[in-house]
């Protein structure tokens, strides 16, 4: 790629369309790395569904290691409202637009998949195919358990709490 070795500022995982088989992925890949990653690392669920399902199988935890800013669920910095990159930043985004200003002050932002976006922030910079597929070999294998879309009629807890409002809404 013609942009691989960009040095890299921040890495935005987050946006509205980065499902929850994304943020797994990128812990995947995070986990492979021992300490803080060098570039400024935000990560911004969806919902609070998402939320609380990352926390409850350990990813919020990969993610505080890797020195990760854990945002409320929501747009965060793809709105670039409720949070800004630094001036003149280089950022590595997983959101759907990158025109200028968006994200912060004169950032130029690249748009990647949550994937890359992780690698991104474990090197600082835009990795080559080969950096990318040193991390990104086993993810193959555990397709199946990382990408599968939270079903919420399957999850325990939000039937149970789906159950108690209508019943609430009844008793009222």
């Amino acid at each position: 790629s013609l942009v691989a070795g960009t040095k890299v500022n921040e890495v935005f995982i987050g946006s509205c369309m980065t499902n929850i088989g994304h943020f797994r992925a990128a812990g995947k890949m995070l986990k492979q790395f021992k300490g803080s990653v060098p570039a400024r690392l935000w990560i911004a669920p969806p919902t609070k569904m998402d939320e609380y399902q990352l926390k409850k199988e350990g990813y919020y935890n990969i993610f505080g290691v890797s020195g990760a800013r854990t945002e409320i669920p929501g747009c965060s910095l793809c709105m670039g409202n409720q949070a800004r990159a630094l001036r003149g930043a280089t950022v590595v985004s997983t959101s759907t637009r990158n025109f200028p200003n968006r994200m912060g002050d004169d950032t130029n932002v690249f748009l990647s998949s949550a994937e890359v976006a992780a690698i991104t922030a474990i090197k600082g910079k835009i990795p080559t195919v080969e950096e990318y597929m040193a991390y990104a070999k086993n993810l193959d294998s555990m397709a199946a358990d990382v990408y599968r879309y939270m079903n919420f009629n399957e999850v325990d807890e939000y039937v149970k709490a789906a159950a108690a409002a209508v019943a609430q809404k009844k008793a009222h």
